[in-house]
């Protein structure tokens, strides 16, 4: 398998959806709480500052995708944000790696200055190890930030990169 990013296209709307719903429904890593549909997922994936999506050179088959936009406006407009989402069963093949490479050179091509993300699940240790061997760095601890989907609070760290 031979993995590439590219940027989103409305024909790729079925297959980000539905990975992107995938870790909705999991409930365990996006702060969104609600699935989306194909009108809404074509809405907010080009809404985005860009969506690139990870597909199989050979087969053109979508494994992944990010969003990137900006944390803030104006005097922080210069630090953006980004999600992750790897389909499920492609976990564990460094997709992610190449999704998170991917989003940092554009967003630098974009002319943001830092990638922050604001809400890393504790408990979601392929990202934080992920985050660290990327030279990340933790900004702490907001001690039950995060709503899992069982319906108990876990601690999330946020976490920067100087592009």
């Amino acid at each position: 398998m031979n993995i590439a990013v590219r940027e989103f296209s409305p024909k790729d709307i079925s297959a980000t959806v539905k990975i992107w719903n995938e870790v909705v429904d999991d409930g365990v890593a996006f702060p969104q709480d609600k699935p989306l549909n194909e009108r809404e997922g074509t809405e907010f994936f080009l809404s985005q500052s860009y969506t690139g999506v990870a597909y199989d050179i050979s087969t053109d088959e979508i494994v992944g995708l990010y969003i990137l936009h900006p944390n803030n406006v104006g005097r922080c407009g210069h630090i953006c944000n980004a999600s992750y989402a790897v389909r499920g069963d492609m976990r564990g093949r460094h997709i992610g790696e190449k999704l998170v490479t991917d989003c940092m050179a554009k967003a630098k091509e974009l002319g943001f200055k830092i990638l922050q993300f604001n809400a890393v699940v504790r408990t979601n240790t392929a990202a934080l190890k992920l985050y660290e061997k990327l030279g990340f760095t933790q900004l702490g601890v907001i001690p039950k930030g995060f709503l899992m989907k069982d319906g108990h609070y876990e601690d999330i760290i946020p976490h920067y990169h100087i592009l």
